[in-house]
C-alpha cells in the first residue's frame, strides 16, 4: 500500500482549510486551487488549532482581566467571530431539518432554507447553555486546556462522515459547491496526527486525576449516535451534518469533563 507525500498539494489544502472554515481574510495572500477545497475536512482539526488556541488564550488571560462568566462569553463570540458561526448556522439547519422534515427530500429542502425555524432556535438556545455551563463549571487552567484538546479531536471526529456515507447532494446543489473526497490512508494520518496532538499536553496535566479514556469515548459514542440518525433519515451527510456533528462532539466532550470533574 503506497503512501503518497505530496507536501506541495498538502499545504495548499490547508490554507484552503483556514479559508473555508475561517472568515480571516488569507485569501489576500493566496488563493488555492478549487480542487483543493474537496480535501478542506483533511486538515480540518488544524483549524481546531487555530480556533482552539485563539479561545483558550482569550478564556484564560481573559479570566484574569474580567469575572470569569464574562471571560467564557467573550470565548465563545470570539470563535463565533473567527468562523463567521459557520457550525452554528449548520447546527440550526440541522436541527430545523431533522426536527421538521417528515421525509428525506423534506429534511434537505429545510436545511437548504436560509431561515431559521422554531427548532433551530431551540437547539441554538441549548446548545449554548450547555457550553457556557460546562465552561463555567471548570477552572480558567482546564476550560483552557480542555477546548485546545476538545476543538481538533471533535473535528477530527467529525470528519470521519465523509468515509462513512455518500453526500446526500449533488455537487451543483451544495451550498459552497463543495463535495469532500474520499480521505486517503496518508491524509488519514495526517487527520489523526492534527486531532490527537492536542490531547497530549491535557493528559499530561491531569493524568490519573481525570478518567480521560471517558473523555474520548462517549464523544465518539455521541458521533455514531448521530452516524446512525442521519444514514437512516438521509442515507447521506450534507454540510450541515458535518458542522453540526462538529459542535456536538465537542459539546459532549466538555460535558464529560465538567462532569468527571464535579464527580472527582
Amino acid at each position: 500500500m503506497r503512501i503518497s507525500l505530496n507536501t506541495s498539494k498538502w499545504w495548499q489544502n490547508a490554507w484552503a482549510a483556514l479559508l473555508f472554515f475561517t472568515r480571516l481574510p488569507l485569501w489576500r495572500i493566496y488563493q488555492p486551487p478549487k480542487d483543493s477545497y474537496k480535501a478542506v475536512v483533511e486538515f480540518w482539526p488544524l483549524v481546531g488549532w487555530l480556533t482552539g488556541g485563539a479561545m483558550a488564550a482569550t478564556l484564560y488571560f481573559g479570566s484574569m482581566l474580567f469575572p470569569y462568566p464574562i471571560a467564557v462569553l467573550l470565548t465563545i463570540l470570539l470563535r463565533l467571530l473567527l468562523t463567521g458561526a459557520l457550525h452554528e448556522d449548520g447546527l440550526a439547519d440541522f436541527c430545523d431539518g431533522f426536527g421538521g422534515g417528515k421525509d428525506r427530500q423534506r429534511i434537505l429542502d429545510i436545511m437548504k432554507d436560509s431561515h431559521i425555524g422554531t427548532y433551530g432556535v431551540i437547539g441554538l438556545i441549548v446548545y449554548f447553555a450547555l457550553l457556557f455551563t460546562a465552561l463555567v463549571s471548570l477552572s480558567p487552567k482546564m476550560a483552557a486546556l480542555t477546548i485546545l484538546a476538545a476543538d481538533p479531536f471533535a473535528k477530527m471526529v467529525a470528519g470521519q462522515i465523509v468515509q462513512m456515507m455518500p453526500y446526500a447532494r449533488t455537487e451543483e446543489s451544495a451550498k459552497a459547491n463543495v463535495v469532500y473526497r474520499k480521505i486517503t490512508l496518508s491524509s488519514a494520518i495526517v487527520l489523526a496526527f492534527q486531532g490527537l496532538l492536542p490531547l497530549v499536553p491535557f493528559m499530561y496535566s491531569f493524568g490519573a486525576d481525570i478518567r480521560w479514556e471517558y473523555i474520548i469515548f462517549i464523544p465518539c459514542l455521541t458521533m455514531y449516535g448521530l452516524y446512525l440518525l442521519i444514514w437512516h433519515r438521509l442515507r447521506g451527510y450534507t454540510g450541515d451534518c458535518c458542522g453540526a456533528l462538529c459542535l456536538l462532539i465537542e459539546l459532549t466532550f466538555y460535558i464529560v469533563v465538567a462532569t468527571v470533574s464535579f464527580q472527582g
